[in-house]
């Protein structure tokens, strides 16, 4: 038997193994990358959280059926970055940032209609415009193909959040609370 082209099966064989190795190993992510899954994870975290205290405080039925939406939905948009960022070797925040924890503080603190309309205007409108902006900017810019899929997969789901709120905001702000 010729030792070259067993020489040359052994080498091809190596080579398979260790690009399967190497496949096989997270693909850790660049800093940008990183700084959007960390955003992206503080902000399903914050709507969870606030979403949960919606539940209790608001008197308007819709906005305590919104809240509940908030919850389910934010919860498998953070399931599915957490598995994103275990796949490549990144642990995201278990929890809302310091600031978002501080707006949630402020809210709970009021009463009647008016909790309605800060949530609402807070947690709906505007948390939901600037997470747009977040994920439209990963979806365009991320340098790693699978967050740019993340992002672009849930895009359509905070825009729909967005719509929703707007909606809901102008029915509150209008005074249209239902009793409880």
């Amino acid at each position: 038997m010729n030792a070259r082209p067993l020489f040359q099966r052994l080498l091809l064989a190596a080579t398979l193994l260790f690009g399967a190795l190497a496949q096989a190993q997270p693909q850790p992510l660049e800093t940008p990358d990183q700084d959007f899954l960390e955003q992206a994870a503080h902000n399903a975290r914050a709507e969870m959280s606030a979403g949960r205290l919606a539940l209790t405080k608001a008197r308007h039925p819709r906005v305590r059926t919104f809240a509940q939406r908030m919850i389910d939905e934010h919860t498998l948009i953070d399931t599915d970055l957490r598995a994103l960022a275990t796949d490549h070797g990144f642990d995201p925040p278990q929890e809302p940032s310091a600031l978002q924890k501080g707006k949630e503080m402020m809210i709970g603190g009021l009463g009647d209609d008016t909790f309605d309309r800060r949530y609402m205007n807070q947690m709906g409108v505007e948390a939901h415009t600037s997470y747009i902006q977040l994920f439209e900017n990963a979806a365009r810019d991320a340098r790693h193909p699978d967050v740019k899929a993340f992002a672009s997969r849930h895009l359509r789901t905070l825009r729909e959040h967005l719509e929703i709120a707007r909606s809901l905001k102008a029915e509150v702000d209008r005074g249209n609370t239902p009793a409880k």
